[in-house]
């Protein structure tokens, strides 16, 4: 039985991986400082024998006696929200530490155990981009001062430490994850889905920034958690970057009217003037790539993975 390390493991899409990997038999040590996720994401895994939660900030050396066959790193806040207490804008230290000197730190132990790597990337990486939809070989329109950087430029420095890493030979990959949704999600996070669906419950208006036609392509957690799973171990995978998202795009507005619809909801769309600085105008991945690869694209259609995530909100 292989040990696999999850970092971020009490976070949304950690908690789903623990979950998954627990019932592909794997023994799982979540470690998580909780600074973003929540112990109840993990509460029902502590009676599982193969399953261990380490309290513990992925900056510091983990402790050398413990021993992976796999490291997987999804250590980091995530939303871009500003109102958010537990977004990047409101932990800026905490996001770029836990994305690359919490990356070394993990890249090392992985080195130490010859144990396979992947870094939960981001489609930020992209910065607003002027191709679309993005492949993999893109390299981005991006700042590095801007308000995203604290994440955008974190993250893409820590593609570049595991870069250097497999080039001394560690098997390592890289995810960029596109925008995951579904439960477990928290609702102070405050990301475009989550504030929809609270919004539409509460019968309080649904704020858009903007004229609503920016795009966005939302993948279901199942299908994240199936891609992250195949990047790490389908065969030959070791040095590959690869989108995992959904290429359904739709407007920011049609989310807004799909959510408002299955809520049964009676409340008012309204609009923010302007987007914020650096806001992307579409986000949309080519996974090409991810079919080839790794065999992989989504298959839980839109309206059933928001009816699933709605039903948890409420």
């Amino acid at each position: 039985m292989q040990t696999v390390l999850v970092a971020g493991g009490a976070g949304f899409i950690g908690s789903h991986l623990c979950d998954r990997l627990l019932k592909e038999d794997f023994k799982v040590v979540c470690v998580d400082n909780l600074l973003t996720g929540l112990e109840d994401n993990i509460t029902h895994l502590k009676t599982n024998e193969n399953f261990q939660f380490l309290n513990y900030d992925i900056t510091t050396p983990l402790i050398s006696s413990l021993k992976f066959d796999a490291v997987f790193h999804l250590a980091s806040p995530a939303s871009p929200n500003h109102h958010s207490p537990i977004s990047y804008h409101a932990l800026p230290m905490e996001t770029m530490m836990a994305n690359t000197l919490g990356t070394m730190e993990l890249l090392k132990l992985a080195e130490k155990n010859n144990a396979k790597f992947l870094y939960a990337s981001t489609s930020e990486v992209y910065g607003d981009p002027l191709v679309h939809p993005q492949g993999e070989e893109y390299r981005g329109n991006v700042s590095t001062i801007g308000p995203r950087s604290i994440y955008d430029e974190a993250k893409r420095f820590g593609e570049t430490m595991v870069a250097h890493y497999w080039r001394k030979g560690v098997d390592a990959r890289i995810a960029r994850i596109f925008n995951t949704y579904g439960p477990r999600m928290r609702r102070d996070d405050k990301r475009m889905i989550i504030d929809f669906i609270n919004s539409s419950l509460y019968g309080k208006p649904i704020t858009i920034f903007g004229d609503g036609e920016q795009t966005r392509s939302l993948c279901y957690i199942t299908d994240t958690v199936e891609g992250l799973m195949r990047l790490m171990f389908y065969p030959n995978t070791k040095t590959e970057v690869v989108n995992i998202g959904s290429n359904e795009e739709h407007t920011v507005m049609q989310y807004a009217t799909m959510v408002k619809e299955l809520v049964g909801s009676e409340s008012e769309i309204i609009h923010s003037e302007g987007l914020p600085k650096d806001d992307p105008k579409q986000r949309r991945p080519d996974i090409s790539k991810a079919k080839i690869t790794i065999n992989w694209e989504p298959n839980v259609n839109l309206e059933d993975g928001l009816k699933k995530t709605i039903e948890y909100f409420r």
